[in-house]
Parts: structure tokens; sequence; C-alpha cells
């Protein structure tokens, strides 16, 4: 990929490990046609220079995590009016529910009119106890290679400028 292609910006936070699994499936499945950063890393440039965006995190108390929303908190303003039209798709990874993190991101997206071009993927982790809410995550196979594919699309998109 040269500087200068579109490419499939991944950003991601994670606390337990899901999140992270589902954006580095995602990542491979896009293969040289993405770039993968952390919320915490993420900042406009990083939103010009891509074609379209993969958003992953965890749902955290019915709401994206606090990491991923300073990320947008951070990035909103400057990138305003300017990334309208790029493609955009979400995985969330949820103890039970996810819909809460995954209208929060919708949200935000709609302000910066950008277009969803995958459905809505929420990876239910069945973590209810505390216990288990805290504890390390394994992602099934099934749910990884959902990933992957859903990140080669989006990078077959942009190189065939379907978005």
């Amino acid at each position: 990929m040269s500087p200068s292609e579109p490419h499939l910006l991944i950003v991601w936070h994670s606390r337990t490990g899901a999140s992270e699994a589902l954006a580095q499936a995602a990542a491979d499945g896009a293969g040289d046609q993405c770039i993968m950063l952390t919320a915490a890393q993420t900042n406009a440039e990083h939103f010009l220079a891509a074609g379209a965006y993969l958003f992953v995190c965890p749902e955290n108390l019915a709401s994206m995590s606090g990491a991923m929303k300073e990320m947008f908190d951070r990035n909103y303003y400057p990138i305003l009016g300017k990334i309208e039209g790029r493609a955009y798709a979400t995985a969330i990874a949820a103890g039970s529910d996810g819909t809460g993190a995954q209208s929060q991101i919708d949200r935000i997206a709609t302000g910066w009119r950008l277009k969803r071009v995958a459905e809505h993927l929420i990876v239910n982790c069945d973590a209810q106890t505390e216990a288990e809410i805290l504890a390390p995550k394994t992602v099934t196979e099934k749910d990884l290679r959902v990933c992957r594919d859903l990140g080669a699309a989006m990078a077959e998109g942009l190189k065939l400028g379907v978005f």
C-alpha cells in the first residue's frame, strides 16, 4: 500500500482482549490495505488519510468504552466536514447486549456523515458475573472469521473504488 492509496483504518480499544482479537482478525483479513491503531494512538491525520473506518471496542455499562469515547471526543471537530461519505463499520464485544455502544458510535458516524457499509457486528461474550466480566476473553473462531471477512471486504471495497 502506498501512502496515497486509500486504506482501512481500524481503531480499537480493549480491556480484556475480545475487542483486540476482533480488531486483529479484521486487520488480518484486510492485509496490507489497513492500518490498525489503538484509540489512544489515533489522531485526525489518521482519519484524513484513510478511506474507510472500522471501529472496534467493548461495551462497558451499556456504553462504548471510555477510551473509545475519548478518541471520538478528541477527533470529532478537527475532522468534521472533511470525511463525509466515507465508509465505516463496527465490531462490538459485549457481555450480553452491545446495542448501547453500537448506538453511540452510529450517532457519531451520522454527525460525520459516514456511510455504514456492513451490518452491526456484536460479539456476545456472555460475561455476567464480576469475575467473568473482568477475566481475559477468548473469541470463538466463528466470530474471528466474521471479522476477518469484514476486514477483507472493506479493504476490497476500497481497492475497487466501491466506497
